[in-house]
């Protein structure tokens, strides 16, 4: 079989699988830990980093694709790592080997998972963007949920926003609800549009964490003043052309209610799994496909693969009537991704791992003309830190951290130093100590 770079090497391979927030910022602050001791190689399956928590601006056309995009393979060039987007076709583990689409393979001694989820559209009949609904998880469906809510605003009518049972990401279907609804404000026809939250958490502002701060009684309240409705621990059994079918379930799990929602436009955010190159590996997933790790993120059946981000494999919070997953925040994702770099050196050094991640989280809500901002230390409760705020601010930073951040990747830089001082001075680490 053949491989992208020939054997015989003399130093060893850290290859990182996924060229997304997680995967690029691991190649990046990889490549500073170990330095020339290792031949640092990013697989993606595309050629351009998304900067996904634009994805609802996207979506209303207040960005392009293009603006939020970042091409990767001049940056990796620069910064000394290899770089291909032929993409993964399954990772075996036991042979250190990962075969590649274009039937190819690549050999490594170190593996970093960061793959990002698979979207489990099919689980729910007529779902997704090849059913009758929009999504944003991705900048390309963003784009098409754009067109399609320029066609709904000529014939304005009933919309649906929220995320189905098992999702595990909820913060953007909120900020996509109050950015429509500031748009549809924007174009005078908002009052020609009821608007729906539906979602499996048991409370609005729950977001997979049980809540953060007052985060129940700030969207609510939003929810309230921006005239949306909304049903919690609710299940999708499926969507029809304009209807969702929907179980409103009780906390002894039985269902209380079933609604049928009418829509001209809507979007739910699905639930995740593992995606196929790594699903169904046994000692390395769970039954969803999520990689399984120790405090180091770190495989315990096969010590040189290590793990990040929307790929890891966490236990929800709590039970909750309907299944609700917990999210890899970005501020979340970074610090696994500096335990892992630390982590690697260590090895590099002939020492044994022992960073260990805060997995804090730090997130900022737009509602396109205001926001909630959040801290969570750590991000599973209980918490040393437990803050929520709300204003006008939040838009401003948010808008202020896309470009920051696309600075960031355009430069190949992780963590500049101005931003590690201005973290210590908070308060907010990423690492244990």
């Amino acid at each position: 079989m053949a491989s992208v770079q020939p054997q015989g090497r003399t130093r060893p391979r850290i290859v990182v699988l996924g060229g997304g927030l997680g995967g690029t910022i691991a190649s990046y602050e990889i490549r500073d830990a170990v330095k020339d001791r290792a031949e640092v190689f990013l697989l993606a399956e595309r050629d351009s980093y998304s900067f996904v928590p634009s994805n609802p601006w996207v979506a209303v056309k207040w960005r392009t694709p293009e603006e939020v995009e970042v091409h990767l393979p001049p940056v990796m060039k620069k910064r000394g790592i290899s770089f291909s987007s032929v993409g993964a076709e399954r990772v075996h583990p036991a042979e250190k080997r990962i075969a590649l689409r274009d039937g190819s393979s690549l050999d490594y001694d170190y593996l970093v998972i960061a793959t990002g989820p698979d979207l489990a559209y099919d689980e729910i009949p007529g779902f997704g963007p090849q059913g009758f609904t929009q999504s944003i998880c991705h900048t390309t469906h963003a784009a098409a949920a754009a067109d399609a809510f320029e066609a709904f605003c000529a014939d304005p009518g009933p919309i649906i926003v929220g995320a189905v049972q098992g999702a595990s990401c909820y913060g953007p279907a909120y900020e996509y609800a109050m950015v429509l609804d500031t748009e549809l404000k924007r174009r005078k026809i908002r009052h020609l549009v009821p608007m729906t939250f539906i979602t499996a958490e048991p409370y609005v502002g729950h977001l997979g964490l049980d809540g953060v701060g007052d985060t129940k009684g700030m969207l609510e309240s939003a929810f309230r003043d921006r005239h949306v409705k909304w049903f919690t621990s609710a299940r999708v059994t499926s969507f029809d052309d304009g209807i969702a079918h929907v179980e409103e379930v009780a906390d002894d799990g039985s269902v209380k209610a079933m609604h049928d929602v009418p829509f001209k436009f809507t979007m739910m955010l699905p639930a995740f799994r593992g995606v196929p190159a790594i699903r169904g590996i046994e000692g390395l997933t769970n039954p969803r496909g999520f990689v399984l790790v120790d405090k180091y993120q770190r495989s315990p059946t096969f010590p040189e693969v290590f793990a990040l981000g929307v790929a890891v494999a966490i236990p929800p919070t709590g039970p909750t009537p309907v299944p609700v997953g917990v999210p890899k925040t970005g501020f979340m994702i970074e610090s696994m991704v500096t335990a892992i770099a630390a982590n690697l050196k260590a090895i590099m050094d002939g020492k044994e791992p022992k960073s260990e991640a805060t997995w804090n989280a730090v997130c900022l809500a737009d509602f396109g003309d205001s926001g909630i901002a959040f801290v969570a230390q750590p991000q599973i409760p209980p918490r040393n830190v437990n803050w929520s705020s709300q204003g006008k601010w939040v838009h401003l930073a948010k808008i202020g951290f896309e470009k920051y951040f696309l600075r960031k990747i355009r430069k190949g830089e992780s963590e500049p130093f101005y931003e590690k001082l201005a973290l210590h001075a908070l308060g907010i680490d990423k690492l244990k100590f």
